[in-house]
């Protein structure tokens, strides 16, 4: 099947990440906006554009009927959904499908069953796949979890089988905290997806999060595209992700690896996905966890280091051609970084910050690559996750990944709205990160956010003196060029028509002077 013309079910750098794939594959595009996104990159960028109604999600971006009648009318032979909004939607994809359009990832049978962490897990343990110990099935009540939860003693995780991002987890470390959060977790689980399927897992002190990559085709051919370690996390959403993981050899990999193909196999599942991990620290064992059936925010570092465009791949596959390669094929080339740049204020318990964006600065560079929306003059929408930008590093070492991260993240500025590169320059340059010392609580574990904002106090403090300094440097100049015009020369016959050359040069290099210090202070971060 040829696909000729692709409709892209989603908005930001995602979106405009899949119109860059199908300009080089020559397929023609079709974006979809909102109200807020009515001058957004991916409009602009895109062949045709269609709006489909006004800002909440709920009335755009999450409008199955809507987009399904846009696609049908704009004549396309595929839509491709990003991640989130509808990308894991079953009903989405039986839509497209009813309506003859291909949708480009896993089949909706699939991904309902994959959407089941439950039946997931039992799937794995008849593979013989390592899973984190939890409760045997879906728990009626909060009895029968703080029975599960003795077993395994507390702390413990309680956890929504639906759901994903770090939605509808919480930890507990006690009966009565369980059975109180049992109730709210149900009553959320119920609104969010319609039933309430809550279980308890065991919990680990500290763990790192690794996930494989998934390719398989519709001839029965998958691959792993080997690991990336998203252990950095804040509440469970992740924040910065490295490939490959610095802890994983090359006979886990392997063997992680031949377990995912396995379980895709099982799953007959087709296109990209994710299968997640934890690794406790104490035992270096990893758990499975679950399978996102999508392309992940993460997967540029997967592409740096294996030279595979995913999203290329993806329309390959959903055209129903065989992978171009095999696993033997398939080469780990350096190291690469990602971080994650927020439209929210490490500095003030990272607060939503959205609005008109003034001037941008987008660094570029050796191993250097910008996956964003923003543009001077853009906005940044408040209804829409806060996601705005990604920086992905490689170098040819973790080190050099990092080292140029850390640059990229010095020329990176956004004017008009606050973001996480503050805290993201702050972990490149920290020694337990450095070291690749990281887990999901590392954040909490060494202080982080606490140290970021004691530097950024010390350098308002650094810019507050900067400035107390320029503006006597300036005063004392200002008395010394006016007044009596006592030390100037002020031409020829004193007429007093002008300053010499040698006065103007002095003029110019203490206001040079006093600009340095300003400036010295702006970058201290």
């Amino acid at each position: 099947m040829s696909i000729r013309k692709i409709l892209i079910a989603n908005r930001g750098e995602i979106a405009v990440r899949v119109i860059r794939a199908c300009r080089e594959l020559e397929i023609g595009t079709v974006a979809i906006y909102s109200d807020d996104d009515v001058n957004a990159l991916h409009v602009r960028l895109a062949d045709e554009a269609y709006h489909i109604g006004p800002s909440p999600p709920r009335e755009s971006y999450l409008n199955i009927e809507r987009i399904v009648e846009t696609a049908k009318r704009a004549g396309v032979d595929a839509i491709h959904p990003g991640y989130g909004f509808l990308s894991e939607n079953a009903n989405f994809v039986d839509a497209c499908e009813k309506a003859g359009i291909t949708f480009i990832g896993p089949r909706s049978s699939t991904m309902r069953f994959s959407g089941d962490k439950m039946a997931i897990k039992q799937l794995a343990k008849k593979l013989g796949i390592p899973v984190v110990p939890a409760s045997d099935g879906i728990l009626e009540d909060a009895d029968k979890a703080a029975e599960f939860a003795r077993e395994f003693g507390y702390p413990v995780l309680l956890k929504s089988a639906f759901g994903g991002g770090g939605r509808g987890i919480r930890l507990v470390n006690n009966e009565e905290q369980l059975r109180q959060e049992f109730e709210l977790s149900t009553m959320e689980a119920k609104a969010a997806y319609g039933r309430a399927a809550m279980f308890v897992e065991k919990y680990f002190p500290r763990i790192r999060h690794i996930e494989y990559q998934l390719l398989r085709d519709t001839h029965g051919n998958g691959v792993y595209l080997f690991e990336r370690e998203c252990s950095i996390q804040r509440r469970y959403q992740k924040l910065v992700e490295l490939a490959p993981s610095p802890v994983i050899d090359e006979e886990t990999r392997h063997r992680i690896g031949s377990m995912v193909v396995k379980l895709a196999d099982a799953l007959n599942y087709v296109n990209a996905g994710t299968v997640e991990f934890i690794r406790d620290e104490n035992t270096g064992n990893l758990y499975l966890i679950e399978i996102n059936s999508r392309l992940q925010v993460e997967h540029p570092v997967t592409e740096m280091i294996t030279g595979k465009d995913l999203v290329k791949l993806q329309i390959h596959v959903a055209s129903g051609r065989e992978l171009p390669f095999k696993q033997q094929d398939l080469r780990i080339n350096g190291s690469a970084i990602e971080c994650r740049i927020n439209a929210e204020d490490p500095l003030n318990e990272f607060a939503p910050s959205y609005g008109k964006v003034g001037s941008v600065s987008i660094p570029y560079g050796p191993g250097i690559r910008v996956d964003t929306y923003l543009y001077p003059g853009c906005n940044v929408s408040g209804y829409y996750d806060s996601l705005v930008a990604k920086v992905i590093a490689w170098g040819s070492t973790f080190d050099e990944a990092r080292r140029r991260m850390r640059n990229a993240l010095d020329e990176f500025h956004i004017e008009g709205i606050n973001t996480t590169i503050p805290l993201h320059r702050f972990i490149m340059d920290e020694e337990a990160f450095s070291r690749g010392e990281i887990s999901t609580d590392y954040l909490d574990r060494f202080n982080i956010l606490e140290r970021v904002q004691e530097r950024a106090r010390a350098v308002m403090q650094s810019r507050a003196d900067a400035i107390a300094a320029a503006t006597l440097v300036f005063t004392h100049m200002s008395r010394y060029l006016s007044g009596d015009g006592k030390g100037i020369n002020t031409g020829k016959g004193g007429s007093g028509d002008g300053q010499s050359a040698r006065a103007r040069g002095k003029e110019s290099a203490w206001k040079r002077a006093g600009l340095l210090m300003l400036r010295g202070s702006m970058y201290e971060v």
